[in-house]
């Protein structure tokens, strides 16, 4: 096998449908434990992989394996893989806070680890993940590692002390980003909009308005000025939003983000 997950929720399942889309490995060479049978039969249903309910049977197997439990459940799931592990195969986590100095602390000996901060866009092939690798890991190991997450949206590696901004800025802002859509659909609603055409027009104006950043190179705030004509309706909506506290509520929940990452 080429590939191992321990875990086979929601990131596992985008990760491997990116990695199986891409035709990066087949679903034959992958395996995927879980402990919750109806969650590793789901994924052996939609992609076709090879199931199990013993971890150490994915690390006896895979090449590389990626920890896809959530943060409390590392320890327990190290615990258990740890004298399996051999020296030439690559742990993938994805858990925030979960630092390279913990992680070898846990192992305890050599391992080669890629510590990653997915989002959850991945589910559609759009997601931003940063990797950062140990000492351990060779550069042609950390490229191969890079290829395989650039299969459901775009990858950055950066250096250690920067994975809890990651969580802010990435890993959680989905979950802002929905709430600004669903507050722009309640008040489309209000205008008198129904429901489902709101969430199109908010959502697409969302996607749109992010793409403008990522493909014109422009700052965000030239993008703004260009949408607001003077004496305009834009203006007054930035004026008010700037009244209200806009741009500084997402500055602290950001940093309260960030804190709450780096003592996980």
């Amino acid at each position: 096998m080429k590939l191992g997950f321990i875990g086979t929720g929601n990131m596992a399942s985008a990760i491997m449908g990116g990695i199986i889309g891409k035709k990066m490995i087949s679903a034959e060479e992958i395996i995927g434990a879980d402990l919750f049978a109806p969650g590793r039969e789901k994924v052996k249903e939609q992609f076709g992989i090879q199931v199990t309910e013993k971890n150490q049977e994915v690390v006896e197997k895979a090449e590389v394996i990626i920890l896809s439990v959530k943060p409390q459940f590392y320890e327990d799931v190290i615990n258990q893989i740890k004298d399996c592990v051999k020296k030439e195969q690559i742990i993938i986590t994805i858990a925030p806070g979960k630092t390279l100095a913990w992680l070898a602390e846990k192992f305890g000996k050599e391992v080669k680890i890629v510590r990653t901060m997915p989002n959850t866009p991945a589910l559609v092939g759009e997601g931003m993940t940063a990797m950062c690798p140990n000492e351990h890991m060779e550069k042609e190991e950390t490229e191969y590692v890079k290829r395989l997450l650039e299969s459901f949206g775009r990858v950055e590696v950066v250096p250690e002390r920067l994975m809890d901004v990651v969580v802010s800025v990435s890993g959680s802002s989905p979950a802002y980003v929905f709430m600004m859509i669903e507050a722009m659909a309640d008040a489309a609603v209000s205008g008198g909009m129904p429901r489902t055409q709101a969430y199109q027009f908010a959502a697409q104006a969302v996607y749109g308005s992010a793409k403008m950043v990522l493909e014109t190179a422009k700052h965000p705030g030239e993008l703004k000025d260009m949408v607001c004509s003077p004496a305009g309706t834009t203006i007054e909506a930035v004026r008010t939003l700037e009244e209200m506290g806009f741009r500084s509520s997402i500055i602290e929940a950001m940093k309260v983000c960030e804190e709450v990452s780096r003592n996980l």
